[in-house]
């Protein structure tokens, strides 16, 4: 599916899709809404999630947390349609657009998406901290994952 890496020409210039995956066999991913252009997640993707995103059209990431492909909202049901894949200039970076559909989220914490929180910038004389900037959830994590494990790793 994917074009080899021939020239600085071909990957900057031309129409041929050869993503840089890298030494890991990854390619990180920003995902934002289709409609708000919010930033929803940042992820990766091997070359197997990046093939599935584009057949199925929903999105597959990789979870380094879980060393496993990851389709979106297998578990929650709140399932990313992806309406448009962007690639950066050297295709090492990707942008997806994507659908979460009525009332949906992206974050396994409950948000709509996971940059729920930003560091306080108004206070740098001390340590910074960090400043809610969305305190309502979409679902509770409890009843969505039960018993599942966190893939937050410490």
């Amino acid at each position: 599916m994917f074009k080899k890496r021939r020239t600085v020409e071909q990957v900057e210039e031309s129409n041929e899709l050869a993503p840089k995956f890298d030494e890991n066999g990854l390619i990180v991913v920003t995902t934002v809404d289709f409609e708000t252009n919010d930033i929803l997640m940042t992820g990766f993707m091997n070359k197997e999630a990046l093939e599935r995103t584009i057949q199925t059209k929903e999105a597959y990431y990789y979870s380094r947390s879980r060393n496993a492909l990851w389709h979106k909202g297998a578990t929650s049901g709140y399932t990313q349609k992806v309406r448009e894949i962007l690639i950066d200039d050297d295709q090492d970076a990707l942008c997806l657009k994507v659908d979460l559909g009525e009332n949906g989220a992206s974050c396994h914490v409950g948000y709509k998406s996971c940059f729920y929180r930003e560091i306080d910038l108004e206070d740098t004389a001390h340590k910074p901290g960090l400043r809610f900037t969305n305190i309502e959830k979409v679902f509770n994590p409890d009843d969505v994952y039960g018993d599942e494990p966190n893939p937050t790793k410490l």
